[in-house]
């Protein structure tokens, strides 16, 4: 018969420990949420302990997680889009190229694009869904960013925030126009 190896005692020691602190809970008051002795809750954290898929269970629903997340090692999801790559999207209107950077996860409610634009015509963008709200900030060059009746001027490193439900512009002045736009659900 195999081995098994035992629960990571680590690993859940500090998903523990990192979950609890997001919660805002002391330690007390996540043994007394999940059902569970305080000595031992302080085991696990300490590493020292040997829990049980029962004791795992309650707490991951005390704590509002996936089970999983108490017993898989934490590992920061990292995304990096090279300057030139990702899916780009060209205007039919205007030389205007909306890189999309990162979409909207489920939990989440905005996309982050990156913008790129020649002078000429302006992207003109009709209105979105109710409660949009968009967020630019020019990297470089210079262009006239908003609603459409009353854009304002933009400057590198300049922002702005505007109701992306109703009709709005997006006109770069120079070569070279660059921007990051957040666009914000509701």
């Amino acid at each position: 018969m195999a081995q098994r190896s035992g629960a990571p005692l680590d690993v859940i020691a500090a998903s523990l420990r990192r979950e609890r602190d997001r919660a805002g809970l002391s330690l007390t008051a996540l043994a007394q949420r999940a059902g569970i002795a305080k000595s031992t809750m302080s085991q696990l954290e300490a590493g020292t302990g040997n829990p049980s898929v029962e004791t795992l269970w309650a707490l991951s629903v005390a704590l509002g997680v996936p089970f999983s997340r108490l017993v898989q090692p934490h590992t920061p999801a990292v995304q990096v889009i090279r300057a030139g790559e990702g899916p780009a999207v060209h205007s039919e209107r205007a030389d205007y190229v909306a890189t999309l950077l990162a979409a909207c996860p489920p939990h989440a409610r905005r996309d982050v694009y990156l913008i790129s634009a020649e002078p000429g015509a302006a992207r003109e963008s009709e209105p979105h869904m109710p409660g949009v709200v968009e967020h630019v900030v020019l990297g470089s060059g210079r262009a006239l960013i908003g609603i459409a009746e009353d854009p304002v001027e933009l400057l590198p490193g300049d922002y702005i925030a505007y109701p992306g439900d109703v009709p709005h512009i997006f006109q770069a002045l120079e070569p070279g126009t660059r921007a990051v736009l957040v666009s914000e659900h509701v």
